[in-house]
């Protein structure tokens, strides 16, 4: 499986997802501020594979720290805490899992550890963070895998693979994991429009692991539905509220609608972490506004005249009501998602079936 992010040598080490599909490359982070920037830049992106930039961007912020004491340390950890905080408002998974870091970091400072001690615990914490997320990735496909039709054609929009996690990934997973069950599947990626996710980074994926894909713009989505030619429709998500409303990538809504319209089940695939109790409904989740000029260029093309207005939200949010199902790696939330979303925090909640 494609290795999104890895630890090397006392370094982050990350594929340049701004290159993909015609230049794979890595970039080599020292420093919590070249993480920051990574993130920030999208040299990673993806919920999930944030979440984990952030853990490793903190271990490095203790590893490299010169400090002799703990009070200095805390100091300038907690300015990187901040550093990180400020590069993507709208996934959660960056705010949990710099809570979680600070988190333990607060409770070995409170026992007594060295300096020494917490540099190796707070790298051992990033690293679970790591393998966590990629075993939530392949619990998700196993549940979601067994909601897919066993000759099935799947629309997906943006990139939630390998490349958006730890690896195997949250709607590619599902993907995955159908095919793993045996299922037969034909995928249709939206090619994500202004930075082309889905084009780029989905049919890459899917591609490389000899999956059955086609492109599609995103305006045709509705056409093949209408066609009979896609029968699943699943997405990942950046924040989900308490109520089931849901985030992602710019579009997503439109999907959710057109799937309602033509009666195709509609998921969102994400693990708890990327689930926020603490936001009730989708218009308190904070929506990006990304540089005009992702949508007057397609790299270095201009496509849009000079003195045009623009504008890029990066998400937008699906009504829990357009939502078939949340699969998560406890299981399928169904509605009403209030009570269900809160119950995988608590009781384990059975898989629902199709």
């Amino acid at each position: 499986m494609l290795p999104t992010i890895a630890w090397q040598d006392d370094a982050v080490v990350m594929v340049d997802q701004r290159k993909l599909p015609t230049r794979e490359t890595y970039i080599t982070c020292k420093t919590p501020t070249e993480v920051a920037r990574a993130i920030k830049t999208m040299v990673i992106r993806g919920a999930p594979a944030i979440g984990v930039s952030a853990a490793y961007g903190l271990a490095l912020s203790v590893r490299r720290s010169k400090a002799a004491g703990t009070k200095q340390l805390t100091t300038e950890f907690l300015k990187d805490c901040d550093l990180l905080a400020g590069t993507r408002p709208t996934a959660v998974n960056l705010f949990w899992a710099i809570d979680r870091m600070k988190r333990v970091f607060s409770e070995r400072v409170l026992a007594g550890e060295s300096v020494e001690d917490l540099r190796q615990h707070m790298l051992a914490e990033a690293h679970a963070i790591h393998d966590e997320d990629l075993e939530s990735c392949r619990a998700i496909g196993r549940h979601g895998g067994a909601l897919v039709p066993a000759d099935a054609g799947i629309l997906t929009h943006c990139n939630a693979g390998a490349l958006a996690t730890a690896g195997y990934g949250t709607a590619l997973g599902v993907i995955r994991g159908a095919i793993e069950q045996g299922r037969t599947v034909r995928v249709y990626a939206d090619e994500t429009r202004p930075v082309l996710q889905g084009a780029r980074l989905t049919a890459w994926e899917l591609v490389r692991d000899g999956i059955d894909t086609t492109v599609i713009s995103d305006n045709m989505a509705g056409v093949l539905m209408r066609d009979g030619r896609i029968q699943f429709v699943v997405v990942g998500a950046d924040r989900i509220a308490a109520n089931g409303d849901a985030a992602n990538k710019i579009g997503t809504y439109s999907v959710a609608v057109l799937a309602r319209e033509h009666g195709i089940p509609f998921y969102v695939a994400a693990p708890l972490s990327t689930i926020d109790l603490k936001t009730p409904t989708g218009a308190a989740i904070p929506i990006e506004e990304r540089h005009r000029k992702e949508v007057t260029h397609v790299g270095t093309t201009q496509i849009a005249p000079e003195g045009a207005k623009v504008f890029n939200p990066s998400f937008d949010v699906t009504p829990h009501r357009f939502i078939a199902g949340i699969i998560t790696e406890k299981g399928v939330a169904r509605s009403p998602y209030t009570e269900s979303l809160a119950a995988l925090f608590g009781a384990p909640v059975a898989v629902a079936t199709r």
